[in-house]
């Protein structure tokens, strides 16, 4: 059975100016961050939607019957401020539903959501991205610190997984994964399930963490979808494609 899954946020916009001599020019470049993962979907059960970050301020569904159409929502380096101001709001002083409080109580009544990790998820970089105490954090796993929660590792780490036996790490076990680069800090809600952390000596941060919100289920994953926290080896790695649908299945299993 076809599960649909709506992917908001992975792409940016960057504006570069270019110094020869005497002259200098701009150039403006558009990236999108999620095409490991869509190449790990594509021909599976779950058929994407990728909605990017630009479009997500006017397109995300204003009412329960848009985010009803999907299973499970990803939610990943996009920050707050792009669903609470909709040009609606930061252009002509409107009113619009608060689609945070709009994603609670459609996790509440059966809802999928995973927040993945990055510069703009969580807290995020110099806690721009502002899930903290929002309607979306309280039906994660874990919480949001109330500032800059980067944790950068330019040496590298390796996944501890904890729970080898949950259903989530199905042929994921057995082998040290790829690394990865960095994580965002998390604190562990109360009934959660850590299944993946960081080595001890490297904080033991959570990286895969499991919880429910009324009839929903929700996941965090503290690192990123593809680089540049997830090295090269790790977006290449068989175990890549597994672990997201493994993630999917999860989440969207015996909703509603």
């Amino acid at each position: 059975m076809t599960k649909k899954v709506l992917l908001v946020g992975e792409s940016w916009v960057s504006s570069a100016t270019h110094y020869k001599g005497f002259d200098q020019f701009g150039s403006v470049t558009f990236h999108l961050g999620a095409e490991p993962l869509v190449k790990a979907l594509k021909g599976s059960e779950f058929e994407l939607t990728y909605m990017p970050a630009h479009e997500a301020a006017e397109q995300f569904p204003f009412e329960m019957a848009g985010l009803d159409a999907y299973d499970a929502v990803i939610l990943s380096d996009i920050g707050a401020n792009t669903l609470l101001l909709p040009p609606d709001v930061w252009l002509h002083s409107r009113t619009v539903p608060n689609r945070l409080k709009l994603i609670k109580a459609w996790v509440e009544k059966g809802g999928g959501l995973l927040m993945v990790g990055g510069y703009f998820s969580f807290q995020g970089i110099d806690g721009k991205a502002r899930w903290r105490r929002t309607a979306v954090e309280d039906t994660l796993p874990v919480t949001c610190l109330p500032y800059d929660d980067r944790v950068e590792m330019p040496e590298g780490t390796v996944a501890q997984v904890v729970a080898a036996d949950h259903p989530v790490m199905a042929g994921l076990t057995g082998r040290a994964w790829p690394p990865l680069l960095g994580v965002n800090e998390v604190e562990l809600r109360e009934g959660a399930e850590l299944v993946a952390r960081l080595p001890q000596d490297q904080g033991g941060h959570p990286l895969l963490v499991l919880g429910g919100h009324g009839k929903g289920r929700t996941a965090a994953w503290t690192s990123d979808i593809g680089p540049h926290w997830l090295s090269p080896e790790f977006c290449a790695w068989e175990g890549y494609g597994r672990l997201w649908k493994n993630i999917l299945g999860w989440l969207t299993a015996e909703k509603r």
